[in-house]
């Protein structure tokens, strides 16, 4: 067997991670995903480096990983990724300047934060791009709990990045896609040319997945308030349908809202090319409603990507929203295959 690397995600719910092998057909080699307790950690951050060295281990053991190289994908609701235009100069100088540039568009001091520049055209002496800003303390954090089981962070890659690439292999490159992906709290949209991100958005939506729901049990008050949306259904049936997956959840018209909106707001850019499609994955499209309401919503063909699609599975088959969830972080592993 070649070259391998592994995609490392880590969320409120689990660490998942899939090792693929370097080459320019990518097989699936392994996959795994362990849970996580409730307070262990909060989207792409930790809270618990203890709880989650442990979780880490067990996840190596069990998938049987042949590599600890890993590429850590970064998805939280506290990283600003936002269009910017500069002053074109060389790629070392323009590293220093930024830090000074950006500190107004920052949440903490730029001594603090992680800061990326992905460039995407350049009109005279000004190029434009995606500024990335991460706080470099819950970066750090990560990389120390991966330090604790031996793991090699070969490098940070925002997760929306890596969805781009990894929707890339399903569309000719002369087309402009839009992936979705649906998590747990986070819905990550990114809109791609030849898996190059041309734009991206992170909107904080709880959802109501199987891993969510395994840590947050639905209170009663969201029993009476869907109760509510459906008028005269009685509380009973309601916990039925609940159980039964099909009702559909409030929070699904407000993902349709928004997602269209994000969509919206994109094409109305000036110089903004039409999308051609739009892929959605993630544990979320699995949710009652998701996929019918998101239709609704686009106009554009829209097409449901599960990891099959998107690399070779032979040695290991993954199953129910693992089958969603690892678009994301084989995504992220594809950024180790020239």
């Amino acid at each position: 067997m070649g070259k391998t690397i592994v995609g490392l995600e880590l969320t409120e719910e689990s660490v998942r991670a899939a090792e693929i092998t370097v080459s320019r057909t990518p097989q699936l080699i392994a996959c795994g995903e362990v849970p996580l307790p409730p307070d262990a950690a909060k989207d792409s951050e930790v809270l618990d480096a203890g709880t989650i060295a442990v979780a880490l281990r067990q996840l190596w053991a069990g998938a049987r990983f042949k590599s600890r190289d890993v590429v850590l994908g970064v998805a939280s609701r506290r990283i600003l990724v936002r269009e910017y235009t500069t002053q074109a100069m060389r790629p070392d100088l323009l590293r220093e300047a930024l830090p000074y540039q950006v500190q107004d568009l920052l949440p903490v001091p730029a001594s603090q934060a992680v800061l990326d520049f992905f460039p995407l055209s350049q009109h005279d002496d000004q190029v434009s791009g995606l500024l990335v800003a991460a706080v470099s303390e819950t970066i750090e954090q990560i990389i120390g709990t991966l330090d604790k089981v031996k793991l090699r962070a070969r490098s940070v890659d925002l997760t929306a990045f890596g969805l781009a690439r990894a929707t890339a292999r399903l569309a000719p490159v002369t087309e402009t896609v839009a992936t979705v992906f649906v998590g747990d709290h986070t819905t990550q949209v990114v809109v791609a040319r030849g898996g190059v991100p041309l734009f991206v958005r992170i909107l904080p939506l709880d959802m109501p997945t199987a891993a969510s729901q395994r840590q947050a049990p639905l209170p009663v008050d969201a029993v009476a308030e869907l109760e509510s949306s459906l008028q005269l259904v009685p509380t009973t049936r309601v916990r039925s349908s609940l159980r039964a997956g099909s009702s559909v959840p409030p929070v699904v018209n407000d993902l349709a809202a928004r997602v269209r909106s994000t969509v919206a707001f994109f094409a109305s850019r000036p110089g903004a090319v039409p999308i051609d499609q739009v892929f959605v994955t993630g544990a979320g499209v699995s949710v009652a409603g998701v996929m019918p309401a998101l239709t609704a919503a686009i106009d554009a063909p829209l097409r449901s990507v599960s990891v099959e699609e998107v690399v070779g599975v032979r040695a290991v088959q993954p199953t129910g929203d693992l089958t969603l969830n690892l678009v994301s972080t084989i995504g992220i592993a594809l950024g180790e295959v020239r």
